[in-house]
């Protein structure tokens, strides 16, 4: 997204937009048809409908899995799903969204869980049933290789599970179509935070970065963000420097905040 693009889609916040002459297509919301646009996502078509979110719905680009969707099309016996977000309705779509699954969620505190298997074995201990049918990975809408990680753990390759799932965004679609009803993303969370905790190496930049936040050099600049009124806010913001797409080797132009 260039920046030109981005700026003024920042503008125009998520208005929908529907182009003269699209067709309307039927979809089945819990049952209930409603005629929709066919350029629009699930999402989008939901509140054309006249659905209101307040579950359901975050980021709208993908990344926080709140919108969880499973539907089935006429005719087709197979379940599909993907996130209200960023799939497209087809026509006699029906459909229910999964706002959150209820798997188990462990209680644990990292600082006294052991830095290999017997972590996972104590706080999702379900992991082990796993049969690698790979039901997991063919839902999964970030296209992770969830069966992969799975086998890992079974290994007590913590590392190896952290780096696989980094990507995952907590939708619970692989655990929703387990048979073996085992939790693969609270598992993998669990990894994730373990790898993080004993096994990642620790960054010399952020220790340097929070060093000078203690050390108050970002204060001044804080105080003075506070002082300006909203309208000088909001045009500071718009007229930001953006960090390019491919920024290695980037530095901006104003170094003063660095």
């Amino acid at each position: 997204m260039t920046t030109t693009v981005a700026k003024d889609a920042m503008r125009k916040g998520d208005k929908t937009v529907i182009a003269e002459g699209t067709r309307m297509i039927p979809i089945y919301v819990m049952g209930k048809r409603y005629y929709v646009p066919e350029t629009l996502t699930i999402q989008k078509a939901m509140e054309y409908a006249g659905y209101q979110f307040i579950r359901s719905c975050g980021c709208r680009g993908g990344i926080c899995g709140a919108c969880a969707t499973v539907y089935r099309l006429e005719g087709d016996y197979k379940l599909y799903s993907g996130l209200a977000c960023q799939t497209v309705v087809q026509p006699n779509m029906y459909l229910v969204q999964i706002p959150f699954f209820p798997a188990n969620k462990a209680a644990y505190d990292i600082e006294k869980l052991p830095y290999d298997i017997t972590a996972i074995q104590e706080t999702y201990p379900e992991t082990f049933r796993c049969v690698q049918c790979n039901a997991c990975t063919k839902v999964c809408p970030m296209d992770l290789e969830v069966m992969y990680y799975m086998a890992a753990a079974i290994r007590g390759d913590i590392e190896a599970v952290a780096e696989m799932s980094r990507s995952c965004i907590m939708c619970g679609l692989c655990t929703s179509r387990c048979p073996a009803e085992t939790n693969q993303y609270n598992m993998a969370e669990l990894c994730r935070r373990l790898y993080g905790r004993y096994g990642q190496k620790k960054s010399k930049n952020v220790a340097k970065r929070v060093e000078e936040i203690k050390a108050g050099k970002y204060d001044p600049m804080i105080k003075e963000l506070q002082s300006l009124s909203l309208d000088e806010l909001k045009k500071r913001y718009e007229e930001r420097e953006w960090e390019p797409v491919i920024s290695e080797g980037w530095e901006p132009k104003e170094t003063k905040y660095l």
